[in-house]
């Protein structure tokens, strides 16, 4: 009986949370390609949510089977003239059969600046998504601020060492201006063991304080650990002036663009610290993680889940738009070579690069899920 209690639990905790959250971001993802494709004036052949065998699906007045796949893990839109669903290969012979006017309806066939368009509009669609979540969140709830004013100073920190005193207001960070506290936290964790310049207003002085943020391991209230950097200056309501800002429509979709935008810098920081060496790479997580994340988000409410939507839409978006062959940025460096050239990629070369960009996607799909049991494993 234990045993089905926790199994529903985990279905509905867990599990459905996550369906949830990547069914919406791999549907936004699709229908980009899907629209822009159409717009062209490419047919499409089938729209599908998920992959293998179809558990559900119908066809429209335009010939498109939509359908829902066993397999709920990704999804894909073909379209006329592909040999598979990844739009990486060709039936050279059935397309030499079509007429002009059937050739330009293939995806194949159609001009490079369409197929570029229909390849892009899949990863901005995500883009698009996370803005419009942010957003939205931002006009319904606004955002919780803090002045970045020290109350406290953690002994042993770097900050405690470079001579940071309680009271004092950071203005700037290697020169960058910094408004919340948020501002502080955002730019130090991405900059574990890297030299930093913080300047404070101390009275009427303005100071510059080099130091060094110190790797950390913090634990959220979920038992999650990550390493951050870390300066060591706290603060609290009556010096931070804890506040809830408003935003109307249109500065809340600059403040989830800038929310989106910090995402993705966040991401190429974090391959930064990872190739230099000052974070680990057992931080790269995979489904599981995302799984066990969406039921943890689920736990504090829809706005919550919203919000890891919209951070992972961004990390899908970025993670397409990557110049490996079979995804979305490899189809693109392919397009720009051959704006160069004159003339497509050989057949050849193209099936090297994507058995290349196939084995590199599986080894890092491999290393992530590896990362999640081993994150399973070391709580038990």
């Amino acid at each position: 009986m234990a045993f089905l209690v926790d199994a529903w639990q985990f279905v509905v905790g867990t599990l459905l949370p996550f369906l949830v959250v990547l069914t919406l971001i791999v549907f936004v993802h699709e229908m980009g390609h899907y629209l822009v494709g159409r717009w062209s004036g490419i047919g499409v052949t089938a729209f599908s949510i998920g992959f293998g065998p179809e558990l559900a699906g119908f066809n429209d007045r335009h010939g498109t089977r939509w359908k829902l796949c066993a397999i709920p893990l990704g999804g894909y839109v073909k379209f006329f003239g592909d040999e598979d669903v990844s739009s990486s290969s060709t039936d050279q012979s059935a397309l030499d059969a079509l007429t002009p006017a059937e050739r330009a309806r293939t995806f194949p066939g159609a001009a490079l600046w369409k197929r570029a368009a229909t390849v892009a509009a899949g990863p901005i669609a995500n883009f698009i998504l996370a803005i419009a979540i942010f957003a939205v969140l931002f006009s319904l709830y606004g955002r919780r601020v803090a002045d970045p004013v020290v109350s406290e100073v953690r002994a042993g920190s770097a900050a405690e060492e470079a001579g940071i005193r309680t009271g004092d207001r950071l203005l700037a960070i290697d020169g960058v201006p910094v408004a919340t506290f948020d501002d502080v936290r955002r730019y130090v964790s991405v900059r574990p063991e890297m030299r930093i310049v913080v300047t404070v207003e101390r009275g009427a002085e303005k100071l510059d304080f080099p130091m060094t943020p110190k790797r950390t391991e913090l634990t959220d209230q979920f038992g999650n650990k990550m390493e951050l950097g870390v300066i060591g200056v706290v603060t609290d309501e009556a010096a931070g002036r804890f506040r809830t800002v408003t935003y109307g429509p249109l500065e809340a979709v600059g403040e989830g663009a800038r929310q989106s935008w910090h995402i993705v810098t966040g991401t190429f920081d974090y391959i930064s610290n990872l190739i230099a060496g000052r974070m680990k790479a057992d931080q790269l997580g995979g489904p599981i993680r995302v799984a066990q994340a969406s039921g943890q988000m689920a736990t504090l409410g829809v706005a919550a889940l919203l919000q890891l939507a919209a951070m992972l839409s961004v990390s899908i978006g970025l993670l397409n738009l990557m110049p490996v062959p079979v995804l979305d940025g490899g189809h693109l460096v392919f397009y720009a070579i051959e704006a160069v050239r004159g003339k497509p990629v050989g057949p050849n070369a193209q099936e090297i690069a994507y058995r290349i960009g196939i084995a590199l996607v599986l080894s890092l799909m491999v290393f992530a899920t590896w990362n999640d049991i081993s994150m399973l494993f070391s709580r038990t």
